[in-house]
């Protein structure tokens, strides 16, 4: 999916295809491969939605993206498509990038490696001043820190890299701040770093929002480094997509006392890195920067084009009663229900598109109830 030098037209008319009803960023980016371009994709859509019984996909229109890219410029702010050269280079590597982000700052921020660091809102005061300290010894050492402006470790975090670089990854959309609490710290890094986000310009942050956002967090960066975090919590997904996505995890080791520290110390147990000094994490980025200079194969995209609609009729129903309401593998459901790959690929498109099946990040897809 390349986005070299879109133009104004292009620009909106991705951003009415991203925000169209049922299309997430995988439907997107099969979506663009099938048929060229946003505004031919567009006119697909109600044919292939009514495929799975959706007759009336709402697609957004072009006076709603138009409004919503001026709504952006006022606060100084711009989209950035998925392919140009101020998109994160690294999060265009996962499947499920954002075709499109809503940016406040500057994109150099992220021409840095970075470090996600992520933990627990209800931190204790000593793992909000490690969190402060690592993060300003690690910028002054040259990364960016990204987190996600929440309480907590992540103020911490991104008060300590000010004045290097940080970069927040929203939750709702770029202009609600949240929690308001961080009002002010939102303002300076929209001023010195960057704050970023994917989802509708105006729109509250909602539960479904968080795991989408801990996925961009973890997606832009080289490791994912967890102060405090107790078992199950938001800290620990982002941890799980961190090293779904090919990324190095780390942890800052806790008291076995301390319910916070339950969720880091587990992450150990499981391989993740121990973390006592900025030193722990220089190593390992140094050591990864000197294996990704080899140059490796370029993977080749599936071929979901030339599948046949008989082909794709004849198994999407018996892939929908497959599917449970709690997320699967597409790998799996490949695998289970012994189809290929493309003919899998294009079936689920087309039951997104109808509203049947929900993404998840890490390549899962699961039942809507």
């Amino acid at each position: 999916m390349s986005a070299s030098n879109l133009s104004d037209d292009e620009r909106c008319q991705w951003l009415r295809l991203i925000r169209t009803e049922n299309v997430g960023p995988v439907a997107f980016g099969q979506l663009l491969g099938r048929y060229g371009n946003a505004a031919a994709a567009l006119a697909a859509l109600p044919d292939l939605a009514s495929r799975a019984g959706k007759r009336n996909i709402r697609i957004a229109s072009l006076a709603e993206a138009e409004a919503e890219i001026a709504a952006l410029a006022k606060l100084d702010g711009r989209f950035v498509a998925k392919g140009e050269p101020d998109y994160p280079p690294l999060l265009a590597e996962i499947e499920d990038a954002p075709p499109l982000l809503a940016l406040r700052g500057f994109a150099h921020v992220w021409k840095h490696s970075c470090l996600a660091i992520v933990g627990a809102r209800n931190a204790s005061l000593n793992g909000q001043r490690f969190a402060r300290d690592l993060a300003q010894t690690l910028g002054e050492a040259g990364l960016a820190i990204v987190s996600g402006l929440a309480r907590g470790i992540d103020t911490a975090a991104h008060a300590g890299a000010l004045a290097t670089g940080t970069v927040a990854v929203m939750a709702g959309g770029i202009d609600h701040i949240y929690p308001t609490e961080n009002k002010e710290l939102y303002g300076r890094i929209a001023t010195q770093g960057a704050v970023v986000s994917e989802v509708r310009f105006g729109e509250a942050p909602q539960a479904r929002h968080f795991p989408r956002r801990n996925r961009i967090v973890s997606g832009m960066c080289r490791g994912t480094l967890v102060v405090e975090a107790a078992m199950r919590s938001g800290s620990l997904i982002t941890a799980r997509l961190a090293g779904e996505q090919g990324r190095e995890v780390f942890a800052v080791p806790g008291s076995p006392l301390d319910p916070r520290a339950r969720g880091a110390n587990e992450l150990l147990r499981q391989g993740a890195t121990l973390v006592e000094t900025a030193q722990d994490v220089l190593d390992v980025f140094h050591r990864m920067r000197l294996e990704s200079s080899k140059n490796l194969p370029e993977e080749r995209p599936l071929n979901t084009y030339n599948i046949t609609e008989k082909e794709i009729s004849d198994v999407r129903d018996s892939i929908h009663r497959a599917l449970a309401p709690s997320p699967t593998l597409v790998d799996e459901i490949v695998r289970e229900c012994q189809l290929s790959a493309p003919v899998v690929l294009a079936a689920l498109l087309e039951l997104e598109l109808a509203g049947l099946v929900d993404r998840h990040p890490g390549g899962r897809v699961s039942r809507r109830v």
